[in-house]
């Protein structure tokens, strides 16, 4: 089988074309170029270098402008509404597999593979037949969250070949069969940001969006000025520096003192306050959904009003909560997605992905949580 791997430069996808092409297939090396810096450029010589140790043809696809478009200009117009987004879930659907596709098409190959750490799976016939992403085999190194995105015809051409496997069995087979990436420290941050100045990004890069009528709506919004601090009642507590260095469940850097511990609530962009409470009461007990994608159960088809218990995940890191999902109907309409728990979970955040999975660690599908 001919595949397409996508080569980042690091020790995951690096190993993942190894085991590739020790199982038999053809392989081509194809690297995204995205967002031009001093460490994509690096990341893409490393990528190169891995092609040429493994011996397969490598190719740059350019897709920048989708980028631009798909990723920077989500990002950018999320934090300046007080929202705090995951841009891999969006990359990974709208640009990354669609540059792995391409690149597969233009070189004849038949299926893209990366080095997330995850498994894919096609359920059985009588189950619907339908192909989704399962958490890896060890947890504590699963990225199957920022894959839930994924379309149906997205997952029937891709492979993970790392799902079965640690990052500690991942670095030792690169140091044993040779590949300078064994000991390439992991990447922390966004691939945009060198570091973890958001505020500072969106404040050089908010140029870009000149020509789109998204910078006139960011306009309206004071963004960067300095508000209120506000409790629930809306009393006025003290000042905070813009409403994009904040996020919800926030506690350190708030720059101010109350006599006990404080954390963001909520962000509220139309009046500029950034609303503070009590750790009790960052605790909630829904959420509701928008823009949702079904992988192993198409649960949209199912009658209004219909419920799905699952686990659900609502960041990167949170390894989820009992839950059940409703379908919301206004005047006789679908009208997106109640997320229910069972117990009341920590900082819903607008703008990350509530992951839905079953007891096997399958995803079923997910969404984008509104504010």
């Amino acid at each position: 089988m001919k595949i397409a791997i996508g080569l980042s430069g690091g020790v995951d996808s690096s190993v993942a074309a190894h085991l590739l092409l020790e199982a038999g297939h053809e392989l081509i090396g194809c690297t995204m170029r995205t967002f031009d810096t001093e460490r994509s450029r690096r990341e893409a010589a490393d990528a190169e270098a891995v092609a040429r140790r493994l011996g397969i043809p490598f190719y740059e696809v350019d897709y920048r402008k989708e980028f631009l478009r798909e990723v920077i200009t989500y990002f950018i117009s999320e934090y300046t509404k007080g929202r705090t987004p995951n841009p891999c879930c969006i990359c990974n659907r709208k640009v990354k597999w669609e540059a792995l596709l391409s690149c597969a098409r233009a070189q004849r190959a038949d299926m893209v593979a990366t080095g997330h750490y995850a498994r894919l799976e096609q359920l059985p016939e009588e189950e619907g037949g339908r192909y989704c992403i399962r958490q890896a085999l060890t947890l504590r190194k699963d990225q199957s969250y920022a894959l839930y995105n994924l379309k149906q015809e997205q997952l029937a051409k891709t492979l993970l070949p790392l799902g079965s496997y640690t990052k500690e069995e991942v670095r030792d087979l690169a140091g044993r069969i040779g590949l300078f990436t064994a000991d390439k420290p992991d990447s922390q941050e966004i691939c945009f940001i060198s570091d973890t100045d958001y505020a500072g990004f969106i404040r050089n890069n908010i140029g870009l969006l000149r020509e789109t009528e998204l910078l006139d709506s960011l306009e309206q919004i004071r963004w960067e000025e300095p508000g209120n601090y506000v409790d629930r009642e809306g009393h006025v507590l003290g000042q905070h520096r813009g409403i994009i260095h904040y996020t919800v469940g926030q506690r350190k850097g708030l720059g101010i003192a109350l006599g006990r511990r404080i954390f963001v609530k909520e962000i509220r962009p139309e009046t500029n306050e950034v609303v503070l409470a009590d750790n009790e009461e960052v605790f909630s007990d829904r959420l509701y959904l928008k823009e949702v994608n079904w992988q192993a159960r198409d649960f949209g088809k199912e009658p209004l009003g219909a419920e799905l218990s699952a686990r659900v995940r609502i960041r990167y890191g949170h390894a989820g909560s009992p839950a059940l999902i409703r379908k919301l109907e206004k005047d006789g309409e679908p009208s997106g997605y109640e997320v229910r728990f069972l117990e009341p979970v920590r900082a819903i955040t607008p703008g990350q992905a509530a992951v839905f999975y079953d007891d096997a660690g399958r995803i079923l599908g997910g969404g984008l949580i509104e504010g």
